[in-house]
């Protein structure tokens, strides 16, 4: 490749770059604004326009006969058309011109009947003889809404929809799925990486083949198990279902890098007198913290986002939901809640995203070394 190819190439790696960064941020910002708005701000601008004013058109009623008041021998019935924080741009009779008069004017709606709305949004209605009306006369406006953000989508998530006991459920299965298998995968990776004992390349060819079992097949057959030994549908047997189907991965990937590990610290440990524990607790696991933090990524990331280990080993009950489950049945009985929607998957990235982006440094190192050295 020539010299002046190279450039041009860079910058076409580094825009694509760029541009997956864009193309994969914009729907996170987009349901985190979204999470803190209401629900009428939601299906009438989208989450771009959350910081700017926006103009919509809509009705109210009047008062009715009950609410008239004889003033000066002439009937009244007064009001407010606007919520806190509006501004009238203009309002009229019909849903075709919405924006017909300006704040201030005056219109005859019926015989007699005078109607004027103010730029503050109060309305007043007059007549010479008494209303005769069960139902309030609809006045069209065209108000201008300031940008609003709110909380209390995640004070309501949190408390009145369980998303708070979902989430301490995920945080109890999430914490020791990912902890118990990089233990016991540790262990395991050290034997096959630096203790010679016979059927070692055997168990190392198993460990392979099983990366290409889907989980699926073993549900059921260890549900099963599960149930026979009585810890069916509960934290134990969700652990220990987490745990077998992470281990082939944890132990392929820590055995990989604990064997590009340099010989001569591990020779020179042995001839101090230092036994195989003593290196893997000082020497080895030390080294090993990149592809530990690694596979603790991927491990959290699937737990964190799993739904059908948990719906199979934990169960559907409002006190077992995890927050996968939780949002599968939000969509169910609030798919037109958007706002709850949108906070409740907001919430339920916002963890792993923490992790993700405190432990990165460590995931491209973990996964390199691993593929590069491994023997």
């Amino acid at each position: 490749m020539g010299a002046g190819q190279r450039p041009i190439l860079k910058w076409a790696v580094n825009l694509s770059a760029l541009l997956l960064v864009v193309l994969l941020t914009i729907p996170t910002l987009g349901l985190l604004v979204s999470s803190f708005r209401d629900r009428d701000q939601i299906a009438q601008s989208g989450w771009w326009q959350a910081f700017t004013a926006s103009e919509r058109s809509d009705f109210v009623r009047t008062g009715t006969d009950d609410d008239a008041e004889q003033i000066d021998g002439i009937y009244v019935i007064e009001g407010n058309v606007l919520s806190e924080g509006q501004t009238l741009s203009g309002w009229g009779t019909s849903a075709r011109r919405p924006d017909e008069f300006k704040p201030g004017d005056t219109t005859q709606i019926e015989d007699g009947w005078d109607l004027t709305v103010a730029e503050d949004g109060a309305y007043r209605l007059t007549s010479p003889a008494p209303f005769e009306m069960r139902r309030g006369e609809r006045i069209f406006v065209t108000v201008t809404t300031p940008p609003r953000l709110t909380t209390e989508n995640y004070g309501r998530v949190l408390r009145a929809e369980g998303l708070g006991r979902a989430f301490m459920n995920t945080l109890t299965v999430t914490i020791p799925a990912t902890i118990i298998p990089i233990l016991v995968a540790a262990f395991a990776a050290y034997a096959l990486a630096w203790m010679r004992f016979p059927g070692r390349a055997l168990l190392t060819a198993t460990l392979v083949g099983l990366l290409v079992v889907p989980l699926q097949v073993a549900l059921i057959p260890l549900l099963r198990l599960h149930n026979e030994l009585g810890i069916g549908k509960g934290y134990l047997g969700i652990w220990l279902a987490h745990t077998g189907f992470g281990l082939p991965l944890a132990i392929y990937l820590l055995r990989n890098y604990m064997a590009g590990l340099p010989h001569e610290i591990i020779e020179s440990a042995r001839v101090d007198g230092a036994t195989d524990f003593q290196i893997f607790r000082r020497i080895v696991l030390p080294l090993s913290f990149p592809a530990l933090a690694s596979f603790a990524i991927f491990q959290f990331l699937w737990v964190w986002n799993d739904l059908l280990v948990a719906t199979v080993f934990l169960g559907n009950t409002r006190e077992q939901l995890v927050m996968t489950g939780l949002l599968r049945e939000q969509m169910g009985s609030k798919g037109g809640e958007w706002e709850i929607l949108a906070t409740s998957a907001f919430i339920s990235i916002a963890v792993p995203l923490l992790v993700f982006f405190a432990m990165q440094k460590y995931l491209v190192r973990g996964l390199l070394a691993g593929s590069v050295k491994g023997g």
